[in-house]
């Protein structure tokens, strides 16, 4: 098998696949949104920090295993000990969980993109009514971006219990993003390869434009200043800690799968520490570069909204008091406030009111994160940029870009155990079972595209991975140093690589990465925990904001059945070898692979 297993083309084209698959959405939109919560720049030190502890050598260690084991995540896992089989489909089933959802999110941004090249854009007004004397009563209380969002794009019902008909024009976005993303993986590592090198690099040329473009908006320094002026007492705040050590854990991708299944088509004398460097430096830089874009046109918005309040004020205290016009500016509106409040206290009293509490700081502070703020917040920047239609088409094609990328690793960790499996391949060709799992998650995701499918996203998208793959990463660890043997682990990576590995690589598998997941694996359950209930934001059309709601039962069962699914393969996996091993008289009990 290892003779006819395919083969990179090229080193270059492994750590391309690498990072497409590593950078994805999160670098754009959690990354800059945990620094607007802990700290701004000081939250670089404790991400740095994790970075070395936990992402570094967490990465190694599942390249490593890949590309000595040479199979898919099953089949790798069961190499080191048929006991450990459940680790493999544990990840198989986490990440099929994982493309039936985020794949959602390539469809919306196909949906926005269309409508990218209309003039004005979408977003940018709000609709007329039926009797076109005003607009859209829901439009009006919440932002037109909202309204295009919670309205035009997911028709959202009010609460997850209203599920409604299946969307046509999301779902046909939703095939149309399966479809390509079936193209790109239909030949393996031979499509697969020659895709990487755009989803790889081209994310990098529309940051790189956004990044001039944001930075001669006006406004760009308030925000980037926001960014880097350090907030060192977060560094006291534990959170901040362990949201960097989540962040490095979810942003590399650990634990899916992906990057055994990658690093299982390398040549054994393949360098994988080297890679696994350099993807987890430029996985982070990214993280950073584009956290310094968001942060120029987060300025812009905040300094557009700013002054947009300002002038309001300004106009209607220049109505209500007869005024002169140009009179009253943004440099001596608190001054002329005070002296009206004194002058003419009844009539302020009635306007009091009416005057907005404008403040920059408030508008640099409102955190956004996720879908709000790839799909309201930037979109709400970009309608009030010249030229709006060129800068959303670049914006969501980066957003498509980011999100294909992902999703080749995605599916490489479920693909490649079917490959790999004799029963499965000698049935089906390769692009038969590459068609029957697009099919089967095409047909799954479906759920997402009704009334209530926001809603489910929210549920897959914080429970599906979580506690699962940290449990994952911790057992695969655990396996490696003290089941497998470290040392023995050493003399494979020696006789593959002819590097041998140093005290850096050893003390953090063997003692500081497992303590730290099983830091954070106590700090998730016991959060659930403590929660209680566990809630949702809905979407109040009659008052045009999001309020929060407690999950029915029926959504806390299959959250349940979520996080069960994929950790129950390990023990439940272990237990069918062991009794499969013991009803067959005389056969021992299996040891690792020697």
């Amino acid at each position: 098998m290892e003779k006819t297993r395919p083969l990179w083309a090229t080193p270059l084209q492994f750590v391309f696949a690498c990072i497409s698959y590593a950078v994805g959405l999160g670098n754009v939109w959690r990354f800059p949104y945990l620094c607007q919560m802990y700290g701004g720049g000081s939250f670089l030190v404790p991400y740095i920090i994790m970075l070395v502890v936990e992402g570094m050598p967490l990465l190694y260690l599942e390249l490593a295993v890949g590309q000595r084991m040479r199979q898919g995540s099953i089949g790798a896992w069961r190499t080191v000990s048929p006991y450990l089989s459940g680790v493999g489909v544990a990840s198989v089933v986490v990440s099929f969980f994982l493309c039936t959802y985020y794949n959602v999110i390539n469809a919306w941004a196909f949906w926005y993109l269309f409508h990218s090249f209309q003039d004005p854009l979408p977003w940018s007004v709000c609709p007329l009514n039926g009797n076109r004397t005003g607009y859209v009563e829901e439009c009006e209380k919440a932002s037109s971006t909202q309204y295009f969002w919670y309205r035009k794009t997911l028709n959202i019902s009010p609460s997850i219990q209203e599920s409604g008909a299946v969307q046509w024009e999301p779902a046909l976005c939703l095939v149309l993003a399966w479809l390509v993303v079936y193209l790109c993986i239909l030949r393996g590592t031979e499509s697969t390869g020659k895709v990487v090198y755009f989803t790889a690099l081209l994310p990098y040329c529309v940051l790189f434009i956004y990044l001039v473009r944001g930075l001669t908006l006006h406004g760009a320094t308030n925000g980037l200043l926001y960014m880097f002026t350090p907030k060192m007492e977060q560094l006291a705040n534990p959170k901040a800690w362990i949201n960097a050590a989540t962040q490095i854990f979810f942003s590399l991708g650990l634990g899916f799968g992906s990057l055994i299944a990658f690093a299982s088509y390398n040549e054994p004398s393949n360098n994988c520490q080297k890679h696994a460097i350099i993807v987890s430096i430029i996985n982070s830089s990214t993280s950073i570069f584009a956290s310094i874009v968001t942060f120029s046109i987060y300025g812009f918005k905040a300094t557009f909204n700013y002054e947009s309040c300002l002038n309001k004020v300004i106009l209607l205290l220049t109505n209500s008091f007869d005024l002169e016009d140009g009179f009253l500016t943004a440099n001596n509106l608190e001054q002329v406030k005070d002296y009206l409040a004194s002058a003419y206290p009844s009539k302020y009293s009635e306007v009091f009111p009416q005057i907005k509490n404008c403040s920059l700081e408030s508008e640099l502070e409102t955190a956004v994160q996720g879908t709000g703020l790839a799909f309201i917040v930037y979109t709400e920047a970009i309608k009030n940029m010249k030229v709006s239609q060129l800068w959303s088409v670049l914006y969501f094609f980066m957003l498509l870009l980011l999100g294909i990328g992902s999703m080749l690793g995605n599916t490489a960790a479920i693909l490649t155990p079917l490959t790999d499996s004799k029963v499965i391949s000698s049935y089906l060709p390769k692009e038969a079972i590459s068609g029957l799992v697009c099919l089967a998650n095409c047909a799954i995701g479906m759920l997402f595209t009704m009334k209530a499918g926001s809603y489910w996203f929210d549920i897959f998208n914080d429970y599906a991975a979580t506690l699962s793959l940290l449990l994952i990463v911790l057992v695969e660890t655990v396996a490696v140093c003290y089941l497998y043997g470290l040392s023995r682990f050493e003399s494979d990576l020696k006789a593959m690589t002819g590097h041998a590995l140093n005290w850096y690589w050893k003390a953090m598998w063997g003692g500081v990465s497992p303590l730290l997941i099983i830091s954070l694996f106590i700090f998730y359950l016991s959060d659930y925990i403590i929660t209680g209930t566990l809630q949702y934001q809905a979407w109040d059309a009659a008052q045009g904001q999001l309020v929060t709601k407690d999950y029915p039962p029926h959504a806390l069962a299959v959250i349940g059945l979520l996080v069960a699914s994929s950790i129950m393969c390990i023990p439940l996996v272990a237990l069918g070898t062991l009794i499969t091993r013991r009803l067959r008289r005389g056969d021992p009990d299996p040891a690792p692979v020697a």
